[in-house]
């Protein structure tokens, strides 16, 4: 009886783990699949010009997605640019002051939900609080958007990133007299700089590939973006709208910024793994 028992056991657990390698090997293949498709069909369109032009108007061949590029950098930019101090804010607060407080708790619990909620509700309430008000489309309201996805992402990474600092170096700048703020910025800070600095191109790499937020906050433009206090010409709707359209040409520049994200989505993924790894090491 034990013996049976003990063979089934076995080949439970041998078709699970073949399972497993089937389920990894699909996912594996489906990645490869689409990164693939991409480099090849957006290497094919890259171009100097493309990467430095305007677009057309609609049925002229070439044109570029120089204004694109440079709204979508400028909205990530401004984004980043408060979304990472005030997630690492968040993270000190929960790792370092709030820790098992009711308000930490409730906090977490914000950016847990947060974090689930799909990106075209965040571009909805955008849209709502800002675009309506103001009677047009801008940049400042597509930075919003990213910035409300950007921030829990900040706000918990950099806390899981603070709480990797072992206490004992907390607890001998405390046993020094050191304040607890200098001990903060001083020991822990430095000690996690590393995480953090992985916590801020996660979250960039997060909202990198945004396309739902910017179409009701953004939009998008045909033009060179001069202010941000505009419709904002940037990469993931003219994507959009590229692949949707009748021309050969705008669908083969569809593909190269499609290459453009995917890899600046790349580049920031396996730098923040290689600079965690180091740390690990």
């Amino acid at each position: 009886m034990k013996r049976a028992s003990l063979n089934r056991r076995r080949l439970v657990d041998q078709v699970v783990r073949l399972l497993s390698l089937v389920a990894a090997f699909l996912a594996l293949g489906a990645l490869g699949w689409i990164l693939f498709e991409v480099f090849r069909r957006g290497g094919a369109a890259l171009s100097f010009r493309l990467l430095t032009a305007a677009p057309t108007p609609p049925g002229v061949p070439g044109g570029g997605l120089g204004n694109a590029i440079l709204g979508s950098l400028m909205m990530t930019v401004l984004a980043a640019s408060i979304g990472v101090p005030l997630g690492i804010l968040a993270g000190i607060f929960l790792a370092e002051y709030g820790t098992g407080s009711r308000l930490a708790e409730a906090v977490r619990f914000a950016a847990n939900v947060l974090m689930g909620v799909p990106s075209i509700l965040v571009g909805v309430f955008v849209y709502t609080v800002l675009v309506l008000p103001a009677g047009h489309f801008s940049g400042y309201a597509g930075a919003a958007a990213l910035l409300v996805i950007m921030l829990p992402v900040m706000a918990r990474t950099s806390e899981d990133m603070l709480r990797l600092v072992p206490a004992s170096l907390r607890e001998a700048g405390l046993a020094l007299g050191v304040p607890r703020w200098r001990v903060t910025l001083g020991v822990v800070f430095r000690a996690a700089k590393v995480g953090l600095t992985t916590a801020g191109l996660l979250a960039v790499a997060r909202i990198s590939g945004e396309t739902a937020p910017l179409l009701f906050t953004a939009l998008n433009s045909p033009y060179w973006p001069t202010s941000l206090n505009e419709p904002t010409a940037n990469l993931t709707v003219t994507i959009f709208n590229y692949a949707m359209s009748p021309y050969a040409d705008w669908k083969e520049q569809a593909w190269a910024a499609s290459l453009l994200i995917t890899a600046g989505v790349l580049v920031l993924s396996i730098g923040s793994r290689t600079l965690l790894q180091r740390r690990r090491d």
